[in-house]
């Protein structure tokens, strides 16, 4: 069932979703060579807690960390380590959950480590684009799908393709909620969106096949072939004409 949440519900997911930035954004300076996971993982733990909130995924259906961090060829849900060191040449997806009275919040960004290759940077940039292009569909009156069909669109004019074994989701007193939020399908299907509704939109995006498999820990997707991964999301609340980012 999907959920509407009332003004006073989204001003809490405000709250929720602004602590996501701040976590996000702080990474840009500390995504650098010679850095690992666990320290990245560490210092988002410590501002999250420190502005009263709990990190969302730790001890989610057993994950052992506060992000997901995923390497180059990883698509989602890798987990930080002291082992996993930051080298030059390096792309890594942070994706971070927040619950902030009882209401969550969630985003994900693909950071350069170092100087990247030309065609990691196109990566980057086309997967960002979809996930602008997907945001610029969640609007009152447009259908679920027309947000998965803008993202696919533009990912395969690309030349590159959108994981179909994971998708975006709605939020809010659950970390996952109704409606799932596929990547991919046709224009004017599923549900009507309407104002009040929450949605963690995440394009996936692979550089070769969209195949992807899940490594013996249980936990870390890797692309099939081999190839790089890249991964974005907000949080979007529905509003009346309008979609605002509360993850910006």
């Amino acid at each position: 069932m999907i959920s509407l949440k009332t003004a006073a519900e989204l001003g809490l997911m405000r709250v929720a979703g602004k602590i996501v930035a701040e976590v996000l954004h702080g990474m840009q300076a500390r995504v650098k060579p010679g850095v690992s996971t666990a320290e990245l993982d560490r210092w988002a733990e410590q501002l999250i807690v420190g502005r009263k909130a709990v990190p969302a995924f730790k001890g989610y259906r057993g994950f052992p960390a506060t992000l997901c961090t995923s390497l180059n060829g990883e698509v989602v849900h890798g987990i930080p380590s002291a082992a996993r060191v930051l080298k030059d040449g390096d792309i890594v997806s942070v994706d971070v959950g927040v619950r902030y009275r009882e209401w969550y919040a969630d985003a994900a960004w693909t950071y350069p480590v170092g100087a990247i290759t030309a065609e990691a940077e196109r990566l980057l940039k086309v997967t960002r684009e979809s996930l602008e292009l997907g945001i610029a569909q969640a609007l009152p009156g447009k259908r679920l799908m027309d947000i998965g069909h803008a993202v696919q669109t533009h990912v395969e004019e690309a030349g590159f393709s959108v994981v179909r074994d994971f998708v975006g989701h709605g939020i809010g007193r659950e970390l996952h909620e109704d409606p799932q939020i596929p990547n991919f399908g046709n224009a004017g299907q599923g549900v009507k969106l309407k104002a009040g509704m929450v949605l963690a939109i995440e394009p996936m995006v692979n550089a070769g096949g969209y195949e992807v498999r899940v490594l013996a820990d249980g936990w870390t997707t890797v692309t099939q072939d081999g190839s790089l991964s890249a991964h974005f999301e907000h949080t979007v609340a529905l509003l009346d004409g309008q979609a605002e980012v509360l993850t910006q």
